[in-house]
């Protein structure tokens, strides 16, 4: 059970805190500096800072448990409601058979919805140790007192004193890559601190009903996507959708004494990015195709090489007619280094429409040789489909210059 005597301290994204020297001590400073200096910008009590902490979350949204005793919350500009609406886009839209659970856009914060999240994890993962897990053949090789499968009779041969054969066998086992990224996420979540006796209970019961069954080995969020599911492991695909989700907010771990701790981050600009990419991808029309995280490579050997955020085609004619670049920021007018990247994006792709895609509208509508920049808004501060609909009117309404 977590403590009631834990400290927290809230940061709204991108705004600046001040704490009295004597509130924060210097290890807990250090700590924040050495783990999470990409997260949160931290200066020290100065005289330029009237002798006061002064921190800043940079992009960042969750929850940070620092020591057993002192956390830190990062809380979104985002209305928490708009925030799980562009979660389930970005990660669950495409998920067969997710549905999220009645009420959970209702969560106070984001770490109740990560709580929530992860008993809807722990109770499908009941469910299917229940059915029994998955099992597959898997090929081993290995020295056993029996003969199993395929006998390497020439390795017998030149070593006549080792008594047991080595022998090539396929073993049937549920110690396979599905249970093992199930096993790994649910021990990223017990390691985070975040969860209560609310979601803990089940959370240790899904791991535990894994141990012993499938190793929790490490394993990317990318492990989680692009897997291949049949009849008889179909019901995995939204629990690994779960698992992604889980596994790309957990930040960098670290060490008290024998205690592993492992926050809870959503990094707001990725999560801007995908959201866009799904939404649109969910809501252009059929006329047009939306590619996301397009590479193009310049010059021999791949020494050039870029990432558009996204590219809209034309289907029939697989022309590209928009380069799209999504910046979760909001400036006062685009940068020059923001102009300067879409444009030769759209360099590349032959295209002369090229889109940079801020959360608040800049009127930005420029010509550069034959390329027309526009800056437009997908705005996060309004209902999320009604945002949605007016940038797709903006993106192909307007003559060209």
């Amino acid at each position: 059970m977590r403590s009631n005597q834990i400290r927290r301290i809230e940061l709204k994204e991108y705004e600046t805190r001040r704490f009295p020297k004597g509130e924060i001590s210097e290890e807990l400073g250090m700590m924040i500096w050495q783990n999470y200096a990409s997260q949160i910008s931290i200066d020290e009590p100065s005289f330029k800072n009237g002798d006061q902490w002064c921190l800043t979350p940079n992009g960042w949204a969750g929850h940070i448990p620092l020591t057993p005793e002192f956390e830190i919350s990062l809380l979104p500009k985002v209305d928490i409601k708009n925030l799980f609406g562009m979660l389930e886009y970005a990660y669950w839209v495409n998920s067969k058979s997710l549905k999220f659970l009645d009420g959970l856009t209702d969560c106070d914060s984001l770490e109740d919805f990560y709580e929530t999240l992860a008993k809807f994890l722990a109770l499908r993962v009941l469910d299917r140790g229940r059915k029994g897990f998955f099992r597959s053949y898997q090929p081993r090789k290995d020295r056993i007192p029996y003969v199993r499968g395929r006998f390497d009779v020439r390795k017998s041969c030149q070593k006549p004193w080792v008594v047991k054969p080595e022998c090539s066998y396929e073993e049937h086992t549920s110690d396979v890559e599905d249970n093992q990224i199930l096993a790994w996420t649910l021990r990223r979540i017990l390691q985070s601190g975040a969860c209560t006796e609310r979601s803990l209970s089940q959370v240790r019961r899904a791991y535990q009903s894994l141990q012993g069954l499938a190793t929790p080995i490490p394993f990317d969020p990318q492990d989680c996507i692009s897997r291949f599911y049949n009849r008889l492991n179909e019901d995995y695909q939204p629990m690994h959708a779960l698992c992604r989700f889980f596994l790309e907010q957990s930040g960098p771990s670290h060490r008290i004494g024998d205690r592993t701790m492992i926050p809870f981050m959503v990094d707001m600009a990725r999560l801007y990015e995908l959201f866009v990419a799904e939404w649109l991808k969910a809501n252009i029309p059929p006329d047009y195709l939306v590619r996301p995280h397009e590479e193009v490579v310049i010059c021999r050997g791949g020494r050039v090489r870029f990432n558009i955020d996204l590219v809209v085609y034309d289907r029939d004619s697989q022309k590209a007619l928009f380069v799209l670049d999504t910046k979760y920021k909001a400036p006062d007018h685009p940068g020059n280094s923001d102009i300067s990247q879409v444009v030769t994006y759209a360099t590349t792709k032959d295209c002369d429409e090229a889109v940079l895609i801020y959360p608040k509208l800049l009127n930005m509508d420029i010509r550069i040789g034959k390329i027309r920049v526009r800056s437009l808004a997908f705005s996060l501060d309004c209902d999320l489909e009604e945002a949605g609909r007016i940038f797709l009117e903006d993106l192909f309404s307007g003559e060209d210059l």
